[in-house]
């Protein structure tokens, strides 16, 4: 039967680490079912969520030594309850946040939505400079579940007031089921 895991990994940016990573896991059995991969400075930082037969799991850990002395983290988790077990009728909306970059804007909205049980599935943010101004822009998506018996307009009138005290174009889209 398969076990199904996180992988983290992060360390330096190179050509290559990508193809070294999933080469490590396609040689004992493993497949990756979800990822996501980003370089955040000049460090590279992976996510997967792997299925590998159990019995080649054990000498995962050794896999990855050489790896480690080359300076990366590496950690596995197991995940064995699946998404839809663990939030059955619960609703998917997409969060969209955009404005002027300033500290906290991630905090406050999370806060927020942690107030409101809301579980939040992917987020993913950046600040670059204005076309026109330079000013740093800041924008963030994240798709978001909330619980069936959770009033959308209670929640969702706390983000347009987040929006309104920070200056933030904050739009919320339901996402069909």
């Amino acid at each position: 039967m398969p076990k199904k895991f996180v992988l983290t990994l992060t360390g330096p940016d190179r050509i290559g680490i990508v193809e070294n990573v999933t080469g490590l896991l396609l040689d004992r059995g493993g497949n990756v079912e979800t990822s996501r991969m980003a370089r955040l400075g000049g460090e590279f930082a992976v996510l997967m969520l792997v299925s590998m037969p159990e019995e080649r799991f054990a000498d995962l850990e050794g896999a990855f030594d050489e790896l480690k002395t080359q300076g990366y983290k590496v950690g596995t988790t197991p995940a064995d309850r699946t998404h839809a077990e663990s939030h059955v009728g619960w609703l998917p909306y997409v969060i969209e946040v955009h404005g002027a970059d300033h500290e906290g804007i991630i905090h406050e909205v999370a806060r927020h939505l942690a107030q409101h049980g809301i579980s939040i599935e992917e987020m993913d943010s950046e600040s670059a400079p204005a076309s026109t101004s330079g000013v740093p822009v800041f924008a963030m998506s994240a798709r978001v579940l909330v619980p069936p018996d959770e009033s959308v307009q209670g929640w969702e009138a706390g983000l347009e007031e987040i929006g309104w005290r920070l200056n933030l174009e904050i739009d919320v889209i339901a996402m069909e089921t």
